[in-house]
């Protein structure tokens, strides 16, 4: 595997920048989430990496050399889209086989079968290798078609939304294997997302993208706990983060023009009354839904909490973010 290493990367379409000066180290071995909602530019930076889309300024090194005219199989990159992209006319064995069958690469037969069934078995789906690719659920097709990306062993996995597609349990499980098959490769793994308990849980280092610009590259709790700006801080956590007047509460500093509260940066029974307007209990959780004058307000508390809708809850901030009008951090 190989680190990545973007430098000042500009694609433009039109008067459009879809990048703008785009500059990260992805670390070798490294599972790197590219997070933001569309249009910010997470798969305009894959097709740049993989060299489908050329870019008009930087430079992109893989394994410390520079892609500049490469086509994408020179790069030895391995990409895995939201559909399935999967011939349906062939058995799993067949898919899996595909990539390997390349005139660029000559792989012998044995090679073939044998990391054909490595791969099976690390994906679970062995039992499923002479069936038709449409004979396969949804999760099995999306495995194969993460599988046919794996056979190769690339220098980097390049990997647009391949769960976005499947319901909730189905997304919910292949995420955490996702993330144990990149772990046990070691493999550099660059991931687009919108979807942001997929950046929390899968990876190592995230990228915040804003309309083609990078504005925060770190590991995920880093950026949680310690956002540069309000637009980062409002793309992880669940509740969302509580965006609010700065003057609504005491104590903010010159030129804040925003107060940003995390449910545990809310402390309860103390300081000024909010009134409870629901109460939703998720079992393991209870979230609270408050109006502290006139802003709505999400907090989570005791899952066995006796507090009802229309009862006055005491609140204050604790260590609160601030930002100023152009919702840089202060």
């Amino acid at each position: 595997m190989a680190e990545v290493i973007l430098d000042g990367v500009t694609k433009r379409f039109g008067e459009t920048r879809a990048l703008d000066d785009v500059t990260m180290t992805v670390p070798d071995g490294s599972f790197v989430v590219l997070l933001g909602p569309t249009g910010a530019g997470k798969t305009t930076t894959l097709r740049a990496v993989s060299g489908l889309d050329p870019i008009d300024a930087g430079s992109i090194r893989i394994g410390g050399r520079d892609m500049a005219g490469l086509t994408p199989a020179q790069r030895d990159v391995a990409m895995v889209f939201q559909q399935y992209s999967l011939y349906p006319h062939l058995t799993v064995r067949e898919n899996l086989e595909f990539p390997l069958k390349s005139p660029i690469l000559k792989t012998p037969k044995d090679a073939i079968a044998a990391r054909v069934s490595e791969i099976a078995e690390t994906l679970r789906i062995s039992h499923k290798l002479d069936n038709k690719a449409t004979q396969l659920s949804g999760g099995e097709m999306q495995r194969v078609s993460i599988g046919r990306a794996l056979v190769r062993t690339p220098q980097v996995f390049l990997m647009d939304e391949p769960l976005s597609s499947l319901d909730a349990k189905l997304r919910a499980d292949l995420r955490i294997e996702l993330k144990r098959i990149q772990r046990d490769l070691g493999a550099t793994l660059i991931y687009v997302t919108h979807d942001q308990i997929e950046a929390m849980t899968m990876a190592t280092h995230v990228g915040v993208l804003d309309h083609g610009r990078l504005v925060q590259f770190a590991p995920p709790r880093e950026i949680y706990e310690d956002p540069v700006s309000l637009y980062a801080a409002a793309r992880l956590g669940q509740p969302r983060i509580n965006i609010l007047p700065a003057d609504l509460f005491e104590g903010a500093p010159p030129r804040a023009r925003h107060i940003g509260l995390r449910p545990e940066q809310i402390r309860q029974g103390e300081g000024s009354d909010a009134t409870v307007k629901r109460v939703e209990r998720l079992g393991d959780q209870t979230r609270l839904h408050l109006e502290f004058a006139g802003h709505p307000i999400v907090t989570v508390t005791d899952p066995h909490t006796p507090l009802r809708g229309g009862e006055a809850l005491a609140i204050r901030p604790e260590r609160p973010f601030w930002f100023d009008a152009d919702g840089r951090r202060i």
